[in-house]
């Protein structure tokens, strides 16, 4: 018999205790300890591989010896999922895609397994019954012979499954809701997310058979489970945006496989998410020409160019402190630019409200839209409009220099290709730019007041 015994388990981080404790000593978070029934079978119960399967123990080999074999990828119909993957899905790999409830997830995945029309997938889902997931797929359109819906949350009956079909892929919709007989705990607890996700991780690398899953998210916005669970995965993909809206943000947050700094962009309608193929277009097309305080940035989003709308409101405070609200962009970054502003700039933001947005949901984390925010917000002060045919992209540092940015002749290019005039750049950007190959006059500045200098005449 195996032997079973209690141990106390922090649902916010995973950490054991031999007994309740109020506060998480790892985490910080109080009344966080659930206790848990923990089992240590003398033998796996849950094995993907046929019970009579004899199981080889790998051996060590020099690091010469191992053959270095171009990486093989799974090409799906969706470009976008194939950017954020790398350029493709990984034989072998863990994908965990995370998300509030609503944006999409399950929508995505039961898109990927009805267009891999080739391939052999396997849908499981323990949230959903198997005539739910026939009406989305109804919905969507799509239809496929070689996807199979299964309704089940034990990985006993899950593997056994596996056996009989054989998939090219694997879609387990949700790892919250799978349980293993190994662990005695609840569906959904630390310890149950973490061994299924050991057993799913163990068929994967052993079978060269992709595995997606899509986990749950905390109230603050991260994977719910423990942190673990994000270092076994291969991949992690975090599903952003306003369920409200229309646009829906795929962001690369790990990848064994590629770079982290990719995203994909869809557009939610009511037959399934599409693709955007060229979002700044979408991003800055809902504006009107000479409106005060907007102003149009130039970034670079992993391998991709992006013109971001820069919408700002500054008004006279009707209280003692001024307000500074932000969305889409760092609220600290947006104080040091309102710092530099009043002190190298001269302008008087000390007593104004300030609303900073990024337009379309969009979070921008790089540095070279800080330009285009000071611009966006001196336009508001002074209400006086920017031409919709301006651009900008340089960093501004803390002495009122504007700096340069990388990848220049990306931004310049995605600029002319969608009408603006000029673009506003830093003057160390510069050396080596060819600006005969240019049709968009280029405004190089070293200064921030001279910038404004030229915007406000």
């Amino acid at each position: 018999m195996a032997k079973i015994k209690s141990v106390y388990v922090c649902q916010n981080c995973g950490v054991q205790s031999a007994k309740w404790v109020g506060k998480c000593n790892s985490c910080n978070e109080w009344n966080t300890y659930v206790e848990e029934q923990v089992g240590t079978p003398e033998k796996e119960l849950t094995n993907w591989r046929e019970n009579n399967s004899k199981t080889t123990t790998s051996k060590p080999i020099r690091l010469n010896e191992i053959e270095s074999n171009s990486e093989k990828r799974i090409v799906t119909y969706d470009k976008e999922l194939n950017r954020v993957l790398g350029g493709g899905i990984v034989h072998g790999s863990l994908v965990l895609i995370g998300g509030e409830p609503g944006i999409g997830k399950s929508t995505l995945m039961l898109q990927l397994a009805l267009s891999s029309k080739r391939l052999k997938v396997l849908y499981v889902s323990g949230e959903e019954s198997q005539q739910q997931i026939k009406m989305r797929a109804q919905r969507i359109g799509q239809s496929s012979e070689n996807c199979f819906i299964l309704s089940e949350t034990s990985t006993q009956h899950i593997f056994t499954q596996i056996r009989e079909i054989q998939p090219d892929i694997l879609v387990i919709d949700s790892i919250q809701t799978l349980h293993t007989p190994r662990i005695e705990s609840a569906a959904g607890s630390v310890s149950q997310v973490r061994e299924c996700t050991a057993e799913l991780l163990k068929f994967a690398k052993e079978s060269n058979t992709p595995v997606f899953l899509v986990g749950h998210i905390t109230k603050e916005g991260s994977l719910a489970g423990p942190k673990v669970l994000e270092h076994m995965v291969d991949t992690v993909l975090q599903f952003e945006g306003d369920r409200h809206l229309a646009y829906r943000i795929l962001r690369t947050v790990k990848n064994r496989f590629g770079s982290t700094s990719e995203l994909g962009i869809y557009e939610m309608q009511s037959t399934g998410l599409r693709e955007v193929s060229n979002p700044s277009e979408i991003l800055i097309s809902q504006r009107e020409a000479d409106s005060p305080g907007v102003a149009i940035g130039a970034s670079i989003e992993g391998n991709r160019p992006l013109l971001i709308e820069i919408q700002s409101l500054v008004s006279t405070s009707s209280y003692g402190t001024p307000q500074r609200s932000s969305t889409g962009f760092d609220a600290k970054r947006l104080n040091m630019l309102l710092a530099v502003l009043e002190k190298r700039g001269g302008f008087r933001l000390s007593s104004q409200d300030v609303f900073l947005n990024v337009a379309g949901g969009i979070k921008i984390e790089e540095p070279a839209i800080d330009l285009a925010v000071c611009a966006s917000l001196v336009s508001g002060l002074h209400d006086v409009p920017i031409s919709d045919k301006t651009a900008f992209a340089a960093e501004v540092g803390l002495g009122g220099e504007v700096r340069a940015v990388n990848r220049i002749d990306n931004r310049i290019s995605e600029a002319e290709k969608l009408g603006f005039t000029e673009i506003f750049i830093s003057k160390y950007n510069m050396k080596g730019l060819d600006q005969k190959k240019y049709k968009i006059k280029i405004r190089p500045f070293s200064r921030l007041t001279d910038v404004f200098e030229e915007l406000l005449g």
